[in-house]
């Protein structure tokens, strides 16, 4: 399903700013090499350009990400953040988030750039309940949205940001027939989003859908 027409794709990311530089299109490029069957999982260059707009309105300088895997939406984020700011890459995959680090290193924002290996949902929860954290993404396994996004909006400070992408599923969540596991997680995180008094959000047709939520 293609929420916009192939042709004007090449349009699209030569009209969009910061055009990828070397870095980012070195860790595409090795990304595409060494999993090709993942590639899917990377984001693409104009979500990695909303992903650093986004941390530059907000201010941020405390982001979170809940899924580095090779690490371009992490350079994105930290790219983006206000001068001492810090992201938290939360992680399961120490093999992956070794290329992320040769890519921060290289982009020089290891200093800015904290990982943490392990459950997601455990590190979200180990970190304070007050409402800190001025940014964050979440692009990791499906099943675990609906908890992801409840642990980080808790701690979100008001006004802060919150981007989910994958929202549309290739346009499954739509399908009334479709009743697997990651459709129904999404649809169940979608629905607590839209009815969610602690936030205004908005779901764009931004590749496989980003919802980008505020809170109040």
């Amino acid at each position: 399903m293609h929420i916009v027409h192939p042709d004007l794709d090449s349009y699209l990311l030569e009209h969009c700013s910061p055009a990828a530089d070397d870095v980012l299109r070195d860790l595409a490029e090795e990304t595409r090499q060494a999993v090709p069957d993942l590639t899917s999982m990377q984001i693409t260059q104009d979500e990695g350009a909303f992903l650093t707009l986004l941390t530059q309105l907000t201010g941020a300088r405390l982001a979170v990400e809940v899924g580095t895997f090779t690490g371009y939406s992490s350079v994105c984020i930290a790219r983006g953040l206000a001068d001492g700011g810090k992201l938290i890459a939360c992680d399961l995959n120490e093999e992956w988030t070794s290329v992320a680090r040769r890519y921060w290193e290289r982009a020089g924002l290891t200093d800015r750039v904290e990982l943490r290996l392990g459950p997601a949902v455990e590190t979200l929860r180990a970190m304070p309940r007050e409402e800190h954290i001025d940014f964050a993404f979440i692009d990791a396994d499906k099943g675990g949205y609906p908890d992801y996004y409840e642990e980080l909006v808790t701690r979100l400070r008001p006004g802060g940001v919150i981007a989910l992408d994958n929202v549309l599923q290739g346009g499954r969540v739509v399908d009334a027939a479709e009743q697997g596991e990651t459709v129904k997680a999404i649809r169940a995180v979608n629905d607590t989003i839209a009815a969610d008094v602690r936030v205004t959000s908005v779901m764009l047709p931004l590749r496989d859908g980003v919802t980008v939520v505020r809170k109040r």
